[in-house]
């Protein structure tokens, strides 16, 4: 089974699978693409055999609705980090905006922040940032296919985007805020898509939990 689940805030990707594996008592439960704690919306989860579906789901392009505070960095670029860096912002208008949000669209190279899930040599980068340890991350090849200003108000940049596998929308944010010369960080981020699945059409672990027991599951 696959399922186009709402993941809310204030939760890992993994805690909404391990709740599918107690609701529905299936042992093989997996999820395609991680998001951050601090962020919502659209988290496709497997189930058995369906699993294997996964690959192929992770491999689709990601829309997102995000909101990027200037004038302060965050070690972990998002707002559950502490504050590393303030900057002052710069006078902004919307044109100027626009025009460095479309300076990203098409490939380009990002690398991977150290407070994330990608692996390096087996290990997670966040157990090894957490110890105060970085190291060298290779740049991975991206592509921004869209990407809109949606607000500018209080230094804050609401903007749409949608883009490829692996993409961090945390250090989209900090390369923005860089071209802007200042610095910021993302204080939300929400999942509208990944390939077909809608955020329209998905469906909270309540809601969830209360149909599968419904059918007499």
């Amino acid at each position: 089974m696959i399922l186009n689940v709402y993941k809310p805030t204030g939760c890992t990707s993994f805690y909404m699978v391990k709740n599918i594996r107690r609701i529905m008592n299936e042992k093989k439960v997996g999820h395609g693409g991680t998001l951050d704690p601090f962020a919502e919306g659209v988290l496709i989860i497997g189930t058995g055999k369906d699993t294997k579906k996964l690959t192929d789901i992770t491999n689709e392009n990601k829309t997102y609705d995000a909101e990027l505070k200037l004038g302060e960095l965050t070690n972990t670029l998002d707002p559950e980090g502490f504050v590393i860096e303030k900057k002052k912002v710069p006078r902004l208008d919307k044109k100027k905006i626009n025009n460095v949000l479309e300076s990203f669209l098409g490939n380009s190279f990002q690398i991977p922040p150290m407070f994330s899930a990608k692996k390096v040599n087996g290990q997670k980068l966040y157990e090894l940032a957490r110890q105060n340890i970085e190291i060298k991350r290779e740049p991975i090849q991206i592509c921004i296919d869209f990407i809109k200003l949606m607000d500018f108000k209080d230094n804050i940049i609401s903007f749409s985007v949608k883009c490829s596998k692996g993409t961090y929308i945390r250090v989209l944010g900090k390369d923005i805020a860089e071209k802007l010369n200042t610095v910021g960080s993302l204080i939300s981020l929400k999942r509208t898509s990944v390939g077909s699945f809608s955020i329209n059409d998905a469906i909270r672990m309540e809601t969830l939990e209360s149909e599968w027991k419904s059918l007499g599951n």
